[in-house]
């Protein structure tokens, strides 16, 4: 039986990017707390504009919970520099995430590095990177959540593409690893109930994301549709995430350039609430 979502704003998280042209992060908390929103999903970018401490101490006095920080990962690179770049940044990233009390650390883990055709190559840099700041991730008790993205983002943001790929790293990387599951990247997975299935029998369904794709989709990133505008079963993969075992809150995390960054956010985070409790 689904959780009964009508009436219960603590059930749901907010990710920033969703309101990210319209409000700072400080604005952003402001607005959680007005609409009851029981969590919160920040972006680096935006903790860096106001400060690592100061973002931490002001999400502590909100109340809210922090399902995860966004983000990690993109650990393909062209040569050795970039690579322990790369690694370096996400030791930094499991620090942030450590000090604002995050849930988790979510990966986008990155597509092929310039100039290069070869996936499994890109694949293999993606895991050996996780590797090597999983002890770190470990010692602060911090999990890492590989997000698979929608194969339309293989070359350029993330290699990793199913829900089974995610897992199969995972089950290779060992403890404090799981998955992050969006429904936008994930909706159309053949496997996908046996996949969440999965993830919750093995305790690594970290985080669950919702937004809607739109059949007349603009852009391929930047027009997420709101909940209950698209064709996306929602209730149906809920269904399937909470007999996995995960109850932890629903984060709505939604990139729409044309549209919902346009209109006034207060109106943006009243639908959102009330999509969460009807369509979700």
């Amino acid at each position: 039986m689904l959780r009964d979502l009508s009436g219960d704003t603590s059930l749901m998280s907010l990710n920033t990017a969703t309101v990210r042209e319209q409000w700072d992060l400080k604005e952003i908390i402001n607005g959680c707390v007005r609409h009851k929103i029981g969590g919160i999903s920040p972006w680096r970018d935006q903790v860096s504009a106001i400060g690592l401490d100061e973002t931490a101490k002001r999400i502590e006095d909100a109340g809210l919970r922090v399902t995860g920080l966004c983000r990690g990962g993109m650990f393909p690179a062209a040569d050795a520099a970039g690579r322990q770049a790369n690694i370096d940044d996400n030791r930094r990233a499991i620090d942030e995430a450590v000090t604002i009390g995050a849930d988790c650390l979510v990966l986008v883990v990155g597509g092929l590095p310039g100039g290069s055709k070869d996936l499994a190559d890109a694949r293999g840099q993606v895991f050996d990177g996780i590797s090597a700041v999983l002890d770190h991730a470990r010692s602060n008790h911090m999990p890492l959540a590989i997000e698979p993205l929608h194969p339309m983002y293989a070359a350029d943001r993330a290699c990793v593409n199913t829900l089974r790929q995610a897992l199969d790293m995972c089950d290779g990387l060992g403890a404090g690893i799981g998955v992050a599951v969006d429904v936008y990247h994930v909706w159309w997975d053949p496997d996908l109930e046996a996949g969440i299935a999965r993830a919750g029998a093995n305790s690594q369904l970290l985080a669950y994301h919702v937004c809607d794709w739109l059949v007349e989709t603009k852009d391929l990133l930047l027009d997420r549709g709101m909940m209950g505008d698209g064709v996306i079963d929602l209730k149906g993969i809920r269904t399937w995430v909470e007999a996995a075992g995960y109850d932890s809150l629903c984060e709505v995390e939604i990139f729409s350039a044309a549209n919902w960054w346009k209109r006034d956010p207060d109106d943006v985070l009243k639908t959102c609430v009330t999509r969460h409790q009807t369509v979700v």
